[in-house]
């Protein structure tokens, strides 16, 4: 009896998790339409009412018609990872506008086949680095196509690859499987993005970076990560583009609360990593 009990809750918890591409695909749809029209309205009818875990902006749980999507925004770049097993989505929008910009990352989680939890990283003028110009520029640039199905990474190596990354701020023993080139895309800031560039400088040391929940696309060689950034906890999301087991991109996100988390003066001196600077 307990044996067929547990199978039984075992059935039900893959099922509640199923689902398919055409329903991350449509999810995401609805979401970026939300945002782009300020009508929430379709979006919310995919809320699950059973599994509801909540809306969050900035790690901070709000209802949702007082959230940044009750505002129409004209999203001038949007980009996707869609994770089948974890049933979720992430989706990197940048607003590019010259009177009221944005850069925002918003995962979105699934359980029986609709919306249970929306976690989004809202970040403009004022947190860390932000220059929408420059990450507008920066990330249509970079190649983010499909890795063919032959050259995938597993979900366990991607997910190890970005865990490397982020232990590395606490433990500086760390090896993390850095690619040649690899840059960083921080904020606004861009790394170096020549064939000899790197993303193995300007790490700190002794940040912890907690509580952290993860997209992962193996199609895209991609994973997100949501966390709460060092001691003071600031929400922050790291996204990583890993190909043949090595790390290629980073998208970083931080939102401080106050203008660059206080450190405006001399911060880039202190971190000496070569970076390209913002375009205005």
């Amino acid at each position: 009896m307990l044996r067929t009990s547990l199978l039984a809750l075992a059935f039900g918890a893959c099922a509640s998790a199923h689902c398919t591409m055409k329903q991350l695909l449509e999810t995401v749809d609805s979401y970026l339409a939300a945002q782009t029209s300020g009508q929430i309205s379709a979006f919310t009818s995919r809320f699950d009412n059973s599994t509801w875990l909540g809306y969050y902006e900035n790690s901070v749980k709000m209802p949702v018609n007082t959230g940044i999507l009750n505002k129409p925004l004209t999203i001038t770049h949007n980009r996707s990872i869609y994770d089948m097993t974890g049933c979720a989505t992430y989706t990197e929008v940048v607003v590019n506008s010259t009177t009221d910009p944005y850069v925002i990352g918003t995962q979105l989680h699934i359980a029986n086949h609709n919306i249970n939890k929306v976690d989004s990283l809202v970040t403009k003028p004022g947190d860390w680095l932000f220059n929408v110009t420059g990450t507008a520029y920066w990330t249509a640039q970079e190649n983010w196509d499909p890795i063919p199905e032959a050259k995938r990474d597993s979900r366990e190596m991607i997910k190890k690859a970005a865990d490397a990354y982020c232990d590395l701020f606490n433990n500086p023993n760390v090896t993390v499987p850095w690619g040649t080139p690899c840059v960083r895309l921080e904020g606004g800031l861009y790394g170096d993005p020549g064939p000899n560039g790197s993303c193995n400088v300007g790490v700190p040391s002794g940040v912890p970076l907690t509580n952290r929940r993860y997209v992962i696309d193996e199609s895209m060689g991609s994973v997100d990560v949501m966390l709460d950034f060092g001691n003071s906890k600031w929400p922050d999301s790291h996204q990583f583009r890993v190909e043949n087991g090595r790390i290629r991109y980073v998208h970083t996100l931080t939102h401080c609360g106050v203008a660059n988390c206080g450190l405006v003066n001399g911060m880039m001196a202190a971190r000496r990593w070569p970076v390209r600077p913002c375009l205005h």
